[in-house]
């Protein structure tokens, strides 16, 4: 019998792949926030929901002062455990309480610190709000790469704080030399 080793997807992209079968994942973009032998926990970050970030700020109970500017900004399905639970992605300038250091340029924070500095425009240069997230039990991340329904490289903060919603996963596939549309949704087995 052998022992497998365990290598660590934090920090890194999962790029479903075009057979996903599941829904809650198909054509999502995950960033592995946190990957042992127990799990993993990802949020994705090209599912915008029709819910704004002031919606967010109201539920949570921070009131806006009246001279300072709305802010548009839309709030993410990070997926889909915990759906209530807010998640903000950000490029780490600062620490914030709860927060989970991803890479360089990114960390992970579950605090209401954050939001409270966003609403007053002395937050981090770059965020992404999101509500739930996605978790995978111990080994179950590994078995759906071996079954080929993800990709993976590393995270690009980039990709999340700069490209457009809609071309994230694209882009996230280019870095591995990849055109997503050119890849088939039907598995063969010869």
């Amino acid at each position: 019998m052998s022992i497998m080793s365990f290598t660590s997807l934090k920090s890194h992209f999962l790029i479903a792949m075009p057979q996903m079968a599941d829904s809650s994942f198909a054509a999502s973009l995950t960033v592995i926030c946190e990957h042992s032998p127990q799990g993993a926990l990802g949020i994705i970050v090209n599912r915008p929901t029709n819910l704004k970030l002031e919606e967010i700020y109201r539920q949570v109970g921070i009131q806006q002062p009246d001279a300072m500017s709305q802010h548009g900004d839309i709030v993410y399905s990070g997926g889909p455990v915990a759906v209530e639970r807010g998640f903000v992605l950000n490029s780490g300038e600062m620490k914030w309480e709860s927060c989970l250091s991803i890479c360089k340029g990114l960390q992970l924070t579950t605090s209401k610190d954050i939001l409270m500095a966003m609403a007053q425009e002395k937050g981090p240069a770059d965020s992404l709000v999101a509500l739930g997230y996605a978790g995978w039990g111990a080994g179950q991340l590994e078995k759906e790469i071996a079954d080929n329904a993800w990709l993976n490289c590393e995270v690009d903060p980039a990709i999340i704080f700069d490209t457009p919603t809609h071309l994230r996963l694209h882009k996230a596939a280019s870095c591995l030399g990849i055109d997503l549309g050119l890849i088939s949704s039907d598995v063969g087995h010869g």
